[in-house]
């Protein structure tokens, strides 16, 4: 095994969302920058629906003429369908902030992931694709490097002064640190696929997100409109509901059980013709206790992951990945890469994570947006900015109390319900 001395100021493991950004956001500050991509590009991948906030990051990556002259389907808005079918009005995003980033995109995440990365050679980030890394190396509690195997090559060492980890879900260092927090509410799980044909609305709504609930609110169904006249569809739900209970069944079966559950979507995929296989993923809610170290940081998936609900998951990678790229440009400027330097960032990104977590925990505890904006009409803003992706600022937090006491009258009149219910039946079952 060979060993090299200094390869570069930083190695980034991971070339998607929240690698591409770190390192592209580096390199723009003169340091070199080695990204190590075990897949070749372009690859699947899910999370297809952006958010307006995305804006501003692909703005700092020079990407926003990319996206403006591609053929993605652009996205103005996003309604809801109950549990009996009924739609809601379209929550259109110019409404509450009339700029050009209240317009974003519907992506096919093979093809824009492709595109953040040949964004970051364009800015000198030195891309290895088809490299897998083996191992975050480290000289005590600093990071030091990674041990890296090239597909057609010998095993080797490489160095850098800070190590970031965007390796995704499977992430290399939470594992081994013993660092990563499982949710203890958001047990959920996912099964999904694609359609051709399947039905979208038409102008300003054709690229629309939809979020369509199952009766009994046991779930709900992701409804995103792509390119080439395709539909990514999938749902969402409690682990136990989706599999546990379910564990003699195929991904097929348990997904055409939760469509017949949904009297919203049944048209929308009458006529359409399913194009690709059916896919899952599992508890995949979880977060890391820490966001960085001596010589190391981890951003995007491989910090954590929320849910698919409200389509957060493309911004916390470019967010998370912005905010550890300045946080390791101040200290490799300061010539001080430790763990209370690189850290610097993570308070307010949970801060903004936490945020949106609240609303997803809240919506499947039964929360309804539209009677709190009938109560708060005043308020309105505040909850499109969390909507949005505009979770790091403080002007937001006033909701939480207001949401926790609406949520706690609902659950005072659903219990009074079920208690009259007992009454007037004589408590037999």
């Amino acid at each position: 095994m060979t060993q090299a001395a200094n390869d570069a100021d930083v190695i980034v493991i991971g070339g998607g969302p929240s690698g591409s950004t770190v390192a592209t956001l580096i390199a723009q500050k003169g340091y070199t920058v080695d990204l190590y991509e075990r897949d070749h590009f372009p690859r699947f991948h899910i999370g297809e629906s952006l958010i307006p906030q995305t804006y501003w990051v692909l703005e700092r990556l020079n990407m926003l003429d990319t996206m403006r002259n591609s053929h993605f389907i652009k996205k103005y808005s996003v309604q809801f369908v109950n549990q009996k079918g009924k739609l809601s009005e379209p929550f259109y995003f110019v409404d509450h902030k009339p700029h050009e980033s209240s317009q974003t995109w519907q992506v096919r995440r093979s093809e824009f992931d492709h595109l953040l990365l040949n964004n970051a050679r364009k800015h000198g980030v030195r891309v290895h694709e088809g490299v897998r890394a083996l191992e975050v190396l480290f000289d005590g509690k600093r990071a030091v490097g990674a041990r890296i195997q090239p597909e057609n090559g010998p095993e080797r060492e490489v160095k850098a002064k800070v190590v970031v980890d965007a390796s995704g879900q499977s992430t290399m260092l939470l594992g081994r640190l013993g660092i990563r927090d499982w949710d203890p509410v958001l047990r959920k799980g996912a099964v999904w696929t694609y359609w051709k044909g399947a039905y979208r609305d038409k102008g300003h709504d054709e690229g629309a997100t939809i979020v369509l609930q199952t009766e009994g609110k046991k779930g709900w169904f992701w409804y995103i409109p792509l390119h080439d006249d395709i539909i990514s569809v999938g749902v969402v739900a409690g682990y136990d509901h989706l599999f546990q209970n379910r564990s003699s069944k195929d991904l097929e079966t348990i997904y055409f059980e939760e469509v017949a559950r949904c009297p919203g979507l049944q048209p929308r995929i009458a006529n359409a013709t399913r194009c690709d296989i059916f896919r899952a993923q599992k508890e995949y809610s979880y977060r890391s206790k820490q966001a960085a170290g001596d010589g190391w940081a981890v951003v995007g998936d491989a910090f954590g992951f929320l849910d698919p609900l409200y389509s957060s998951g493309v911004l916390l990678a470019l967010k998370s990945g912005q905010m550890a790229a300045d946080a390791i440009t101040d200290a490799l400027a300061a010539g001080d890469t430790s763990e209370s330097r690189l850290r610097v960032w993570e308070p307010g990104f949970v801060q903004g994570m936490e945020r949106m977590r609240k609303l997803v925990c809240v919506f499947y505890d039964g929360f309804s947006f539209g009677r709190f904006v009938h109560r708060y009409p005043h308020l309105k803003g505040l909850v499109t900015d969390v909507l949005i992706g505009d979770l790091f600022k403080d002007e937001v937090d006033v909701l939480w109390p207001l949401i926790d006491e609406m949520q706690a009258e609902h659950a005072a009149a659903v219990k009074a319900a079920q208690t009259a219910a007992v009454v007037t039946t004589g408590g037999s079952s």
